[in-house]
């Protein structure tokens, strides 16, 4: 295993005036964003091509990245949203039988600047003490008065419009039992192959779908993918959602999905100090008392007490900050969480929700007999 050593200098700016000082790997060049930090120990190609972190400049915390390399069978979508790269070191001789390629040529192919041999500790301790806040990556000598402006006034906006596909597509399993549309508010691909997996015809829509698209659609479900964002900026989605939700159709929302239905419903959102990101997240499932490892990434959270009564209740809450973790409505045929049970990359605990999901689809099919 060899640990590289030689980059060119490069240099972290953040909003606050601290700068960082390392080394250069994958493309060059200065890139503005969020930055924000993850503590998968290993998911690192699926947090490359994670729509959700568009906008985005990724740290790693876990100290060595790289080392099992690149394959394209474990990308999430089919090029990287992140805006930049940060990792304390990686590996240029990667060992694993799957492996297609380093790390550094993946970033460099996709035209994302890297930062490597900085104390990451520090900077992750920054953002959790301060919350997530802008800065810059650049591989030259920054000029630090120059870029402060241009960071603070950095927004990551209409994220979903800059991911989500433009028009329908279709994945059919060999036998089919179910036909669900996706909707892409940038949907990682083992949402879809979970669902193609336990026989379901998968119709991805655009993220801007109405109802009566939808309705014409036939689907048996309807799947509300993750994405990344601030969710109340998506006003017409939302609108669309409240018309979707009486159509009486099946709803299964996962991360952004499930805070847009919430948003729908007449929830809140709120946006989080430093997110959950990563693959440990405890949450609580309330009915059962059970605590299940999840995957998460998300900067923004439903207010659980912001839900009318009457129109759901939370499922899960985590275990850490006790934000709301899901969401069971009784308004409307719906369930939504905030975690990822699909995990590729990580924990496989809540993988039983599409088993759920299709069990409401059997129902709903059953009644429309």
């Amino acid at each position: 295993m060899a640990l590289i050593k030689d980059g060119r200098p490069a240099y972290l700016v953040l909003a606050d005036g601290q700068v960082f000082t390392g080394r250069s790997f994958g493309a060059v060049g200065t890139v503005i964003g969020e930055v924000v930090f993850t503590t998968g120990m290993t998911g690192y190609q699926e947090t490359l091509t994670d729509p959700s972190y568009y906008g985005q400049i990724v740290t790693q915390t876990f100290p060595l990245i790289g080392n099992y390399g690149v394959n394209s069978e474990d990308f999430e979508s089919a090029q990287s949203y992140v805006s930049g790269y940060i990792v304390r070191e990686w590996c240029n001789a990667p060992s694993n039988f799957r492996c297609e390629d380093t790390i550094d040529s993946f970033l460099k192919a996709h035209h994302i600047i890297g930062l490597y041999n900085i104390d990451t500790r520090r900077l992750t301790r920054t953002l959790r003490e301060a919350g997530v806040m802008n800065g810059a990556i650049t591989t030259e000598k920054p000029d630090v008065e120059t870029l402060l402006p241009q960071i603070r006034a950095y927004a990551i906006r209409d994220a979903v419009a800059h991911v989500t596909g433009t028009e329908l597509r279709t994945y059919a399993p060999a036998e089919t039992k179910y036909r669900v549309v996706l909707f892409d508010f940038g949907y990682k691909r083992y949402i879809r192959q979970s669902l193609v997996d336990r026989g379901c015809e998968v119709l991805v829509v655009p993220a801007n779908t109405t109802a009566d698209e939808v309705k014409a659609l036939h689907p048996d479900g309807i799947m509300l993918s993750n994405g990344p964002g601030d969710p109340s900026e998506n006003t017409e989605i939302i609108s669309n959602l409240q018309e979707i939700a009486k159509l009486g159709i099946p709803i299964f929302g996962i991360c952004l999905g499930h805070q847009l239905m919430a948003l729908s419903q007449g929830a809140r959102t709120e946006k989080l100090k430093y997110g959950h990101r990563g693959a440990n997240q405890p949450v609580i499932d309330l009915a059962s008392g059970k605590t299940y490892v999840t995957s998460q990434n998300h900067g923004y959270a439903v207010v659980g007490d912001s839900l009318p009564p009457e129109i759901g209740e939370v499922s899960h809450s985590n275990a850490n900050d006790r934000t709301c973790e899901g969401v069971r409505y009784k308004s409307c045929n719906a369930f939504t969480v905030q975690f990822h049970p699909e995990a590729h990359g990580g924990p496989l605990d809540t993988a039983y929700l599409f088993d759920a999901f299709t069990a409401r689809m059997d129902e709903f099919k059953k009644e429309a007999e």
